[in-house]
C-alpha cells in the first residue's frame, strides 16, 4: 500500500492508497521543529490502526525544515522501500511555463498534474490553506502560474492582533451579511469577502484563458467559504495526495 504525505505550513495531510483508491487519510498540525524520529513515530502511530503493509512512500513539503526531517525519517523508518520526494529532478510530466521554475512549490506542481489528469484543461485550482493559492493549468497540462492571497486564518489572526476591540472567532457562515454583533460582523466580512475575492480573481483568470473546463477547490479551509463561491465547479480535498500518487507511479512503476 502506498503512503502519500503532504507537509504544508499549517497542516500535514497523509493517506494510504490501494491502487487509485484512498483507504484512509489523516490531517495533523505541522510543527517544523519536529525531528525525524518524531515524524516517524507520529506516522507509524497513525498507521498502526490500519494494520497495513506500506510498499512505497511519496511526499512533498513546502516547509524547508520539515523537508530535511522528512528525508531523514524516510531513510530511517522506511529504509528499503521505494520513496519519491517531489523536488527538482523528479519526473512529474508538468512543464513549468513561468519565469523561475525553482520558485514553484512542490504542492502546486502535483496539484497541476492531478487536476489536468482528472478534469483536463484549461483549469484552475484554488487551494484554501495558510495562503489562498490560485494555480492555473493550460489545456496541455502546463503550469502557467497563478496568484496568492492571505489565507482565512491569517487574516483573522491579523485582525485580532492589530485591532484592540476585535478577537479571534470561528470561521463560519453568518446568518446574514449584515452582522448584528462583533462576531457576526467578523464572520460576514470573512465569508462574503473571501468568496468575492475568489470569484473576482477566478473570473479574471478565466477571461485571460478564454474559458476553463473546471475550477477545483481544495485545502483544509475550502468548506468554509466554497458554498458562496459562484466560480467553483468541483471540490477535491485530496488533490495533492492524488497528485503524489501519480508522481510516484511515474517514477517508480515505469
Amino acid at each position: 500500500m502506498l503512503l502519500c504525505i503532504d507537509i504544508g505550513n499549517t497542516n500535514t495531510v497523509l493517506a494510504t492508497f490501494d491502487g487509485e483508491k484512498i483507504v484512509h487519510s489523516w490531517r495533523v498540525k505541522t510543527d517544523a521543529r519536529n525531528t525525524a524520529d518524531e515524524l516517524g513515530l507520529m506516522f507509524r502511530g497513525l498507521l498502526a490502526g490500519d494494520n497495513v503493509e506500506i510498499t512505497g512512500v511519496a511526499a512533498c513539503s513546502t516547509v524547508p525544515a520539515a523537508l530535511r526531517s522528512l528525508r531523514t525519517m524516510l531513510g530511517r523508518y522506511y529504509a528499503g522501500l521505494p520513496a519519491v520526494v517531489v523536488e527538482p529532478g523528479v519526473k512529474t510530466g508538468v512543464q513549468l511555463a513561468i519565469d523561475n521554475p525553482k520558485e514553484v512549490g512542490a504542492d502546486r506542481v502535483v496539484n497541476t498534474l492531478a487536476a489536468h489528469s482528472i478534469y483536463g484543461g484549461p483549469a484552475i485550482v484554488v487551494d484554501f490553506g495558510t495562503t489562498t493559492n490560485f494555480d492555473v493549468i493550460s489545456a496541455r497540462g502546463e503550469f502557467l502560474g497563478g496568484a496568492f492571497a492571505p489565507g482565512i486564518e491569517i487574516s483573522f489572526d491579523a485582525l485580532a492582533a492589530r485591532a484592540a476591540q476585535l478577537r479571534k472567532v470561528e470561521p463560519a457562515q453568518p446568518r446574514s451579511v449584515i452582522g448584528k454583533n462583533t462576531v457576526e460582523c467578523l464572520q460576514a466580512g470573512m465569508y462574503f469577502g473571501f468568496a468575492g475575492q475568489v470569484d473576482r480573481i477566478v473570473e479574471r483568470m478565466i477571461e485571460e484563458l478564454g474559458g476553463v473546463t473546471a475550477v477545483i477547490a481544495t485545502g483544509g479551509l475550502a468548506p468554509v467559504v466554497m458554498g458562496e463561491c459562484r466560480t467553483i465547479t468541483h471540490h477535491e480535498p485530496m488533490i495533492t495526495l492524488i497528485g503524489l500518487r501519480m508522481v510516484y507511479e511515474r517514477n517508480v512503476s515505469a
